[in-house]
């Protein structure tokens, strides 16, 4: 689900949220019924490797992935470090709290944010420390090079000690009125940290937080705040050198981070995250159509109406292949060059959140009931 935060003081914030949710119930109420599913005849070969369930996962998790770990969270505040390959718990912890956004990890230090913006802090399963910021988070920390960087709903980046919660810097500029309430975009390039300010990839460096260039991925249109509104949504992609978001219902775009610039952008509505390879861009729009753009020019190799309003969920590229979940907890995966159907999985009959992830040749799936499917190639 996503949501339009204003920027108003914190008397005003909890009337602005429900409005947002309550328009948002209305649209989906009035959403087409889901496209019936054709007979998928298989095409390639996977197998369930393991299953576990931890609580209800009520924000889009995407696990964080290390050296052959899978680290995860639950809204309830458990966080769980699992062996990739055997779904082996390696350690378990708890926030304290219910968690908005999670997890990230460096595979040492494992971060989470509480719905009352404290942003918990892991050493091998054992809380080190929680400092609080100033909004709510709905986009996961990033632990990276001893420090936790956390973005909040406006878009204000901090930045921590990894060891002891020291704040180093703060990077907060004047923002747009309107910002989204899903997690956008945060990922380390090289010596620079890559961060969204509304529809612009902008690159920070991540010892003093100072800007180093920014570039924008779409240019809003539109008569009101609402109709402007293009924040990027996270997580980003990166393919060497090349990092690619979707713009919130605007458009899908590409930057050359070891330059600045920007590669490419192409107006598409969807308000999930894409996919890349390193051959193609892949995404879902607003009803379900499926995408896919040359990386390299932006230009569409193929469009798949054959899941429509499915409820996809963000989308990763592995091998030959593009794997949505749906909101019946099905895995469906694409020939990446075509579109056509490749194979179809089942998990708990949940949504699937957030979007699969893969470690090795270990793909894992979560579900919002707190399903968690391992799945590797025969």
């Amino acid at each position: 689900m996503t949501g339009v935060v204003r920027r108003i003081s914190r008397a005003l914030w909890a009337p602005v949220l429900l409005a947002a949710v309550l328009v948002l119930a209305g649209c989906a109420a009035d959403k087409p019924k889901p496209t019936p599913l054709e007979t998928v005849v298989p095409k390639i070969a996977a197998r369930q490797v393991w299953t576990t369930g931890i609580g209800r996962i009520d924000f889009p998790l995407v696990p964080a992935v290390h050296e052959g770990v899978f680290h995860v969270a639950a809204g309830n505040g458990d966080v769980l470090a699992l062996q990739a390959d055997s779904g082996a718990v390696l350690w378990r912890g708890n926030a304290g709290a219910a968690v908005s956004a999670g997890v990230g990890s460096d595979g040492r230090y494992t971060s989470v944010v509480t719905r009352g913006n404290d942003v918990v802090t892991f050493d091998g399963g054992r809380e080190i420390w929680r400092k609080r910021v100033p909004s709510a988070v709905v986009t996961p920390p990033l632990v990276a090079g001893e420090r936790v960087f956390v973005m909040g709903v406006d878009r204000a980046v901090h930045a921590f000690d990894a060891v002891d919660g020291r704040r180093l810097w703060v990077y907060a500029k004047p923002g747009e009125p309107l910002t989204l309430a899903q997690a956008s975009v945060i990922l380390p390039y090289r010596n620079s940290l890559l961060v969204a300010q509304a529809q612009r990839l902008t690159a920070l460096d991540p010892l003093r937080g100072t800007v180093m260039w920014d570039v924008p991925l779409a240019s809003p249109r539109g008569s009101n705040e609402v109709e402007r509104l293009a924040d990027l949504i996270g997580p980003a992609t990166r393919v060497g050198d090349r990092i690619c978001a979707r713009a919130f219902q605007s458009a899908v775009g590409c930057a050359d981070a070891s330059r600045g610039a920007l590669l490419w952008s192409r107006n598409a509505g969807g308000a999930q995250a894409v996919a890349s390879s390193a051959e193609f861009v892949f995404g879902g729009d607003a009803s379900d159509r499926i995408t896919a753009w040359r990386a390299t020019t932006g230009d569409v190799v193929w469009q798949s109406e054959k899941l429509l309003y499915r409820g996809l969920s963000g989308a990763l590229a592995v091998g030959p292949s593009v794997v949505f979940g749906d909101a019946e907890g099905y895995l469906h995966f694409l020939e990446a060059g075509t579109g056509e159907p490749q194979l179809r999985l089942a998990t708990d009959g949940k949504p699937v959140v957030g979007a699969p992830a893969l470690s090795g040749t270990t793909l894992l799936v979560t579900t919002q009931a707190g399903g968690l499917f391992a799945f590797r190639p025969n």
